[in-house]
């Protein structure tokens, strides 16, 4: 897995600092099916709003 994964979304409870991402592993899917063309057609599961 990458080692530096960033994040600019700083709601997110993996949001670290540096814009790093503290999760353990990273959900990302497709919103058009099984494959995507561009990166505005995927989406992250990952994310979890801090509370």
């Amino acid at each position: 897995m990458a080692q530096d994964v960033l994040c600019e979304v700083n709601n997110c409870t993996y949001w670290g600092s540096g814009n790093k991402c503290n999760a353990d592993a990273i959900y990302v899917v497709s919103n058009k099916g099984k494959e995507a063309s561009n990166s505005e057609e995927t989406d992250c599961k990952t994310f979890k709003p801090e509370h």
